[in-house]
Parts: structure tokens; sequence; C-alpha cells
């Protein structure tokens, strides 16, 4: 099956493209390594999941923001590079803001990884590193970025 089956087979659907909020390019390609730049909880430039889990996010909540943030990973992917010129997902880096006692990243970060393998299925098999940052931008409670192997 393709990307594209996938989505719909899981009941999911792409979001319009994020522009970049700054001076860098939202997709970036050297050799055969894509590199996508950060991607928020942004659902066709509303912003969602705004604040900080344990807080005024729960952990189910968290893994839905992450869940959105790979969905946008994808839709950069589609119109910037193509789903069949995929070899593979190579690392997602997760970034994610909390309350002092909340202590439940994996589960959170889970909504990336679950759906990169529902959908790109072997593909989509990655490694992963989380970090808890003091503030993202606009609130946001989450954020990932991706490194792909591309046919170039």
């Amino acid at each position: 099956m393709t990307a594209q089956d996938n989505l719909k087979k899981i009941g999911k659907e792409l979001p319009d493209t994020p522009s970049p909020g700054g001076s860098y390019e939202s997709v970036n390609i050297r050799g055969n390594i894509a590199y996508i730049a950060i991607q928020f909880p942004i659902w066709n430039k509303e912003y969602t999941y705004q604040g900080r889990l344990g807080e005024e996010l729960s952990t189910e909540e968290g893994y839905k923001a992450m869940e959105m943030c790979a969905l946008n990973v994808l839709s950069q992917v589609k119109q910037k590079i193509g789903f069949d010129k995929l070899i593979g997902l190579n690392h997602i880096d997760a970034y994610f803001q909390s309350g002092k006692n909340w202590d439940e990243s994996p589960e959170v970060v889970n909504g990336a990884s679950d759906l990169f393998v529902k959908v790109l299925e072997e593909k989509g098999k990655h490694s992963r590193a989380i970090f808890g940052v003091e503030k993202l931008p606009k609130n946001f409670s989450v954020g990932l970025t991706a490194s792909f192997t591309i046919h170039i």
C-alpha cells in the first residue's frame, strides 16, 4: 500500500503544508538526506495544543499533538520531496514543554512514532531523541524534526 492509501486506511489526512516561521527552508536536502525543519501542532494555519503537558494538557492530548506534528512532517515530504522518493525515515527529534512533575514524554512521542510506522510501514521505522525544553514558540506543547534518506 502507498502512504496515501495508509493515511486513508487509518482515517487521517494531511493538513495544508505549513510555511516556515522565519528565514529558513522547511525542507533542506543535502546529498540523499532530507532534513525537515521543526513542525508544530498546526492544523491548516490554526495553532492547536498550546500549553504545558501535565498542566494545561494531558498526556493523551500530547500524543495527539505529536501525531499532528508528524502529519505536518509528512505534508512537507509530500509537497517538497514526494512519497515515491523515500527510502526511509532515519531519525526524529521530539521537543516538549511540561510541568515540573510530568514525566510521560515517551508516551507522547509515540504519537509521532506510531503514525510514521502506520503510514510508511517499514520505511517509517526510526531512531529518536526526546528533549524537554523550558519554552517552545507560540507556547506549543510539542515540536518535531525529522530526517529521511531519499532517492536522488
